[in-house]
């Protein structure tokens, strides 16, 4: 999931001087005699349409509950878990949280956020299918497992693809009911790579979550858990994705090598000047294309390719109730209606993401063909949780094992079998520590 900031300092002292209705975890349906109960709600969103999106809901809330008032608290990505930590502590946290799914597993073993299973209204709990829900399902960190967040906006991997070149090359174009295969996907950068335009290019400046996500269209899952002890795994299902990138950029010579260290939206203005055909990457960078590319630049949104299997790994964005809210009823009526099917509608067009509503799916604005929306929507039913996520330890293995290690084996630096035996054996020493 996206985390980016264009939020000025000013937004985050304003988070804390916000927040805090905090106190006891007790319900009720008024503050005192007839004052009505006061929500906080801290939100992440950070565009423009989301941020507008957001803001409408909370309006249109409060003009139909005059006795449950929400406040809009804004918030920032790059500091949110920080923040969250201070606040818990000091007992001044939001009564409701717009977080990721990732972030959950701590807050919820060390108690502060609380468990919703027995609280989610039964309308919004069967709109989101179980896929969604398993990404917001922890251990309490006594043994039991809970539910600390309502998922509502997940990011799936597409390929952008210029339309002339595409069109050029006479391959067939993959639909979400009938997708590439990746040797299909393979043939075809072969195809398009010629008179100096590159069939592909891949931005592998963040390759994990890249990589990992995709993995799982052959079963690649890179941990196991066994007798209680979490090890990193790099078998046959790992490798499938990772050496098949590797073939694009040093065997086949499909895939544009100057794009390996570049962010994902950075290989854009050579998208658009046709130095390459297509280019993986999550589907809210539609909006960037939409909005800047060149006059008379044609783009579709094609299906990611798949392998045994079209699965990827989800990220949820999540919101939570936090375990000291003195009002959780009306906390969980307000997030009810925050994430109805309408609603999430909304939200995911301004984010230029995949609402887990299936009636948000169902939407005319999540279908239309325009800036590629259908194909985006249909790949929401591919995503399941990502294991990945649930390891203790994930982070820094991501950050001072694999982010390195798949950098260099994109490299061509190493060798797929040095990348493994790097990426489990310094990975395991990491987790080791985790388990103790």
């Amino acid at each position: 999931m996206r985390i980016k900031s264009a939020l000025a300092a000013a937004a985050i002292v304003a988070l804390a001087a916000a927040c805090g209705s905090g106190g006891g975890g007790g319900d009720s349906s008024s503050s005192s005699g007839n004052e009505p109960v006061k929500l906080d709600f801290l939100s992440l969103a950070w565009q423009k349409e989301s941020v507008a999106a957001n803001k409408q809901i909370v309006d249109e809330w409060n003009k139909a509950n005059p006795n449950i008032q929400v406040t809009y608290v804004q918030g920032s990505w790059d500091n949110v878990n920080d923040q969250l930590v201070t606040q818990f502590a000091g007992g001044t946290a939001p009564d409701v949280i717009h977080n990721d799914s990732p972030a959950l597993a701590g807050f919820a073993s060390d108690g502060y956020l609380l468990d919703l299973k027995d609280k989610l209204p039964a309308e919004l709990k069967s709109d989101i299918p179980q896929a969604a829900w398993d990404t917001v399902t922890f251990d309490d960190g006594k043994g039991a497992q809970g539910v600390y967040g309502v998922p509502f906006l997940q990011e799936s991997q597409v390929i952008i693809a210029n339309k002339k070149l595409l069109d050029a090359s006479g391959v067939r174009v993959p639909t979400p009911d009938q997708p590439w295969t990746w040797d299909e996907f393979s043939a075809a950068a072969k195809k398009m790579t010629k008179g100096g335009t590159y069939g592909v290019a891949w931005a592998m400046k963040s390759p994990v979550n890249k990589t990992l996500n995709l993995a799982l269209n052959f079963g690649g899952t890179f941990f196991q858990t066994s007798g209680g002890k979490t090890t990193v795994k790099v078998g046959p299902e790992e490798r499938e994705v990772l050496q098949r990138i590797h073939d694009q950029l040093y065997k086949d010579k499909s895939a544009d090598p100057g794009a390996l260290g570049q962010g994902t939206a950075d290989p854009l203005p050579a998208f658009y000047d046709g130095k390459f055909a297509m280019l993986p990457a999550g589907v809210y960078l539609r909006q960037q294309v939409a909005e800047q590319a060149p006059e008379g630049f044609e783009w579709v949104t094609l299906p990611g390719p798949t392998g045994t299997s079209a699965q990827q790994g989800a990220v949820s964005q999540t919101l939570s109730i936090s375990q000291d809210s003195e009002h959780v009823d009306e906390a969980m009526k307000f997030i009810a209606f925050f994430l109805n099917g309408a609603n999430q509608a909304k939200l995911a067009k301004g984010d230029w993401l995949l609402p887990t509503s299936q009636k948000a799916a169902d939407d005319p604005a999540m279908t239309t063909k325009e800036n590629g929306w259908d194909v985006a929507t249909a790949s929401a039913k591919n995503l399941v949780v990502a294991p990945f996520l649930k390891v203790k330890g994930f982070d820094e293995w991501k950050t001072k094992v694999a982010t390195p290690v798949l950098q260099q084996y994109f490299g061509n630096k190493i060798t797929i079998d040095d990348a493994a035996a790097k990426l489990v054996e310094d990975g395991n020493e990491v987790l080791e520590r985790y388990q103790r």
